[in-house]
């Protein structure tokens, strides 16, 4: 039964002062306070036990939830999130379950608030992002058909040289293709692992990358020596929009989290290297990926069927396009004009066509270079016609190159 309507503490003070002096009997005083017998004897034993303190008003609610986590099961939680720090509670919960699916693992809100009450989970602060603004940009809707390119910041490492990775993954899968710590973003560097790429896992059918060296130049075109090796090989070359990364965003949440192979820095390139073999293994094999399900990229990836050629093709032009070797100073000579081109051409033919409104259009291969100019004499950008759907306010490049 409850207590007389006044202040609890001093109620429950007076009631068992009065029990203490003895001058009434138990029962005599409950029914005086309006409470049972059962409730007095309980605050005359806390007394006993606590003093006033223990009269104080404590928590109704259960000492252990009737559906607390085992500690067994969030050990093995916290256990993991030690040996993976940078793994969220999505990823861990899935790579238990995984490995251990006769056990019934808490959900990942659970997992969440475990590894909170371990210390093992900062707060994050959230950052607002553009939207991605894809313009021409192909969306890969299976394995090779968009390799993402890039190099990663450089660090310093531990023997003072440069380490500035160059990365290239499958858009698809998520598949980390190359990891590798080269020194610069010379082509020099590059062209080797490329073709060790090409060799291991085939062709793809789109490369993208952003503007910078050695995937693209400053030119009119914007080609580089690498660019048009891609070119002959068949393969399209994508440029996202110059200061605009999100356009290649899943290629750069890579880069954040192949940190992990890189803090602290390496003691020198072999030892980078090194650490890049074990996390393009652990990536692509055992690290559950959010985008995919929570599945490793290796259950959605295969080799392309397009294998790297012995020999390049040289491009075939039709009758009705003017062939053109490209000078040593990267010219062509067209109606008695030298029309620069690009110098990574220097050697290689491209063709010069009459577009539809009287135009003379240069190609490489099916990739259009440029409309000459008729009054200049020099090549100049193609744009396409406006479209309601693709460009609603400004004019786009046909091709990005």
């Amino acid at each position: 039964m409850p207590w007389r309507e006044s202040s609890t503490m001093d109620a429950r003070v007076e009631f068992v002062t009065e029990v203490l002096r003895g001058e009434d009997s138990m029962v005599a005083l409950c029914d005086r306070y309006g409470i049972s017998c059962k409730t007095g004897y309980k605050w005359c034993k806390r007394y006993r036990l606590e003093g006033v303190a223990g009269l104080a008003e404590r928590s109704h609610a259960p000492r252990q939830h009737g559906r607390v986590t085992a500690p067994v099961i969030a050990e093995a939680i916290a256990a993991k999130r030690r040996e993976r720090p940078n793994w969220g509670s999505r990823k861990i919960i899935a790579w238990l379950e995984a490995h251990e699916p006769t056990v019934a693992w808490p959900s990942a809100s659970t997992a969440d608030e475990i590894l909170k009450r371990a210390g093992l989970v900062t707060g994050r602060r959230l950052h607002r992002r553009a939207p991605p603004r894809l313009g021409e940009l192909t969306h890969p809707c299976y394995a090779n058909h968009v390799w993402a390119v890039d190099h990663k910041g450089w660090i310093r490492l531990g023997d003072a040289s440069r380490n500035e990775p160059l990365t290239v993954t499958d858009g698809f899968s998520r598949y980390a293709i190359s990891v590798s710590a080269t020194g610069s973003t010379a082509a020099r560097e590059a062209w080797p692992l490329f073709e060790q790429a090409f060799g291991e896992y085939g062709l793809p059918e789109v490369i993208r990358s952003d503007n910078g060296s050695p995937f693209a130049s400053t030119g009119s075109t914007g080609l580089t020596q690498l660019s048009v090796w891609w070119i002959k090989l068949g393969i399209r070359h994508e440029r996202i929009d110059p200061g605009a990364p999100q356009q290649n965003g899943r290629h750069e949440r890579f880069h954040l989290t192949l940190l992990e192979a890189m803090t602290p820095a390496p003691a020198n390139r072999a030892d980078q290297d090194r650490r890049f073999v074990a996390f393009k293994q652990d990536y692509n094999h055992e690290r559950p990926h959010e985008a995919l399900g929570q599945k490793p990229p290796a259950s959605l990836y295969s080799r392309s069927l397009r294998a790297l050629p012995d020999r390049l093709p040289e491009p075939v032009y039709g009758a009705d396009v003017a062939a053109r070797q490209v000078r040593s100073n990267g010219e062509i000579r067209w109606r008695g004009d030298l029309i620069h081109v690009s110098s990574a051409l220097i050697g290689e033919t491209v063709g010069v066509e009459e577009t539809a409104d009287g135009q003379w259009l240069v190609r490489f291969f099916d990739v259009p270079l440029g409309i000459i100019d008729q009054s200049s004499r020099k090549l100049r950008r193609p744009v396409a016609p406006k479209s309601s759907k693709d460009m609603p306010s400004a004019k786009q490049e046909t091709v990005k190159v």
